[in-house]
């Protein structure tokens, strides 16, 4: 039985399948040596459109062959609209700038899962479900401390999630609502409990409880940096910088992780195996490992005793080893708009700390130069979000290690939207791309190994 009132029980999954595209709409014609197919073109409500090639190997023998799907829409999504050109990035049709200003994560979660911002009524019974469930199973801790101290934030997250699954079989059924809902609870509650724990551990320091009196973020700060030894006194400025990182980070469209959920999803897997892969595939330094390497390409320029404009003229001459970090972006052809709110952050959480961190200005100078540099502009190589996360993190206590971890904890209600929206959509089929094979032909085992390679056999 549900522990939530009738009254302010959740919205239902969303069930509504993606429309099937009618016969009269507008064609593509492709053009081959040898015949010709076409194709429906779908419309966006906006954006780009698409081609609709899902009878392209059935008319033509052939397939698409695109490199990191970088023409290729694998599905449709009403979660997040990005427009790269402009520099728009919405969730739910709210520009992020406002989200960013006026909400907070938990009511940005729920505009993310279920389509619409709640009522008041239901913000607040969402609110109390999760301080319910912040505190995990023990076994969940128990299997923290087993791990080497020095084990990366990701490889431990990745783990524990594995390890909270085993100890919650209750909410592990893709097909059965009631254990969607549990386990999208479940994981937005305890993400910053098995995260905190795993810091703690990696320190030598007892673990710190969740307190359900603290809302999401401040009880996230306190099992953080808190301790046993005396008390621990939030900081308004901080809290409210970091909600808002997280807030920037909730989602990103089909970006490589969450494309790795919806991959996972697809097969039924479970929604706490399918974050699991997301969490590994955020993992990779080229996805979400990027602030670490600002913060450190920010801190070899302070250590090289260069001046920036001398970074800037290396990264120029494409020097051996020199790489520009948090510049450009895969999506982004204009200034990512994260990056603006990130900056004011920086600032807000360095004034109200009282620190004066040089690489703050390093990186001010950094984006000054290059915004101002013909290479650069050509290029459109602009701040991304990364550019300034890491100054804030390391500002608010972070270890550097905890940067991607931070990362994941933002973008989990993506994740869980993005699942929600493919496993509940009739027309899902299993993800299963392609190829174009370049191997060898047909070729026989060589007749002079016949009889000559015996099978060795395991004894028993």
């Amino acid at each position: 039985m549900s522990d939530v009132p009738e009254q302010t029980r959740f919205p239902t999954l969303d069930t509504t399948p993606i429309p099937v595209i009618p016969d009269n709409v507008p064609k593509a014609v492709l053009e081959l040596p040898d015949n010709q197919a076409e194709f429906p073109l779908v419309e966006a409500v906006e954006g780009p459109g698409a081609i609709a090639i899902a009878s392209l190997n059935k008319q033509t023998g052939r397939n698409i062959l695109d490199p990191g799907f970088v023409n290729t829409a694998a599905t449709s999504s009403s979660i997040t609209f990005i427009d790269g050109v402009k520099g728009v990035l919405r969730y739910r049709g709210y520009p992020i700038e406002q989200l960013a200003t006026s909400s907070n994560f938990l009511e940005v979660a729920w505009l993310l899962i279920y389509g619409e911002l709640p009522t008041e009524r239901e913000f607040e019974a969402f609110d109390q479900r999760v301080r319910a469930k912040y505190l995990v199973h023990e076994g969940v801790l128990t299997y923290i401390q087993t791990l080497p101290r020095d084990v990366h934030p990701m490889v431990a997250l990745a783990g524990a999630l594995s390890t909270l699954a085993a100890y919650n079989p209750h909410i592990l059924n893709p097909l059965d609502p009631q254990q969607v809902e549990d386990a999208t609870i479940t994981l937005i509650a305890q993400m910053p409990t098995i995260i905190a724990a795993t810091y703690k551990h990696s320190i030598g320091q007892a673990f710190i409880y969740p307190l359900r009196e603290l809302s999401y973020v401040d009880n996230f700060l306190n099992m953080m940096f808190s301790d046993k030894a005396s008390e621990y006194t939030i900081e308004p400025v901080l809290s409210k910088s970091l909600e808002r990182l997280l807030i920037l980070h909730e989602d990103h469209e089909q970006n490589a992780s969450t494309s790795t959920v919806r991959n996972v999803g697809s097969t039924h897997a479970d929604m706490v195996a399918s974050i699991v892969a997301g969490v590994t595939a955020l993992s990779g330094p080229r996805h979400g490992g990027a602030n670490e390497a600002v913060l450190a390409m920010l801190e070899d320029i302070r250590s090289s005793g260069d001046s920036v404009q001398s970074f800037v003229n290396r990264v120029k001459n494409r020097e051996e080893g020199v790489n520009l970090m948090g510049f450009g972006h895969r999506v982004y052809k204009n200034y990512d708009p994260r990056a603006r709110l990130v900056k004011e952050s920086a600032h807000d959480v360095l004034e109200a700390l009282g620190v004066q961190d040089d690489l703050l200005d390093i990186a001010g100078e950094l984006e000054a130069i290059a915004l101002a540099d013909e290479y650069f502009i050509e290029r459109r190589l602009y701040p991304n979000v990364d550019f300034y996360t890491g100054v804030i993190y390391k500002a608010m206590g972070f270890p550097t290690g905890m940067f991607t971890v931070l990362f994941a904890l933002g973008r989990l209600p993506g994740w869980i939207a993005h699942w929600r929206e493919l496993v509940q959509d009739p027309t899902t089929k299993i993800l299963r791309p392609q190829q174009v094979y370049t191997g060898s032909l047909e070729r026989d085992y060589p007749a002079k190994f016949v009889g000559i390679r015996p099978i060795r056999r395991s004894r028993r």
